[in-house]
């Protein structure tokens, strides 16, 4: 199995990113709060990595810190919960936020996710309360992305939060009272940031 991937950042788009090691480019899976602070393209970059095996698939999700990777790991524990919604909610809130909104039981919080009803929020906070409530978190930390322009900069968020189970609409509205010399990496985690109020 890979466990972590350290080379090239290839390129990268709103979930994805491709790490060029030594030649071979690897496809990675990523939040969308990973992906608004991934470097630019070309430059080092290392993500943590589970390798997570189907039948039909091999797909890599990649993480720039062990917090969110460790989040990634428990939420899978939790009853319908698989990689993808998984990776859905850490798109929706920081590792750190998401942390202290299960150890406090803010199930409501939970719920503005996308894809997360009332009682999948209620499992999450009954089965990951008590070990929330018991990890310290470290902040996270990351190198800001380059600009993209504002045209093309909207399209690409909306689409990232169509993805996410936003509607256009929504998506929209939120995205017209976000500068646009706002860069796409942070339109995207203010558009969450605003979803998630």
């Amino acid at each position: 199995m890979i466990g972590a991937l350290r080379g090239r950042l290839d390129a990268k788009s709103p979930g994805t990113a491709l790490v060029d090691v030594g030649g071979v480019v690897y496809e990675v899976s990523v939040s969308l709060q990973s992906f608004a602070r991934l470097p630019g393209e070309g430059e080092p970059v290392r993500l943590d990595v589970v390798t997570h095996v189907r039948e039909d698939a091999f797909v890599l999700f990649g993480f720039l810190d062990r917090d969110e990777k460790e989040l990634f790991h428990w939420l899978q524990t939790v009853s319908g919960v698989g990689p993808r919604l998984a990776l859905n909610i850490l798109s929706g809130l920081p590792a750190r936020e998401l942390r202290s909104a299960l150890a406090t039981g803010d199930a409501a919080r939970l719920c503005r996710l996308p894809g997360i009803g009332r009682k999948t929020a209620d499992r999450l906070v009954l089965e990951l309360r008590e070990r929330c409530m018991r990890e310290t978190t470290a902040d996270a930390a990351g190198a800001p992305a380059p600009d993209s322009t504002a045209g093309s900069r909207d399209e690409e968020a909306i689409s990232a939060l169509i993805n996410l189970g936003y509607k256009r609409a929504d998506a929209e509205k939120v995205l017209r009272d976000i500068a646009p010399e706002v860069r796409l990496e942070d339109a995207i985690r203010e558009a969450l940031r605003r979803f998630a109020r």
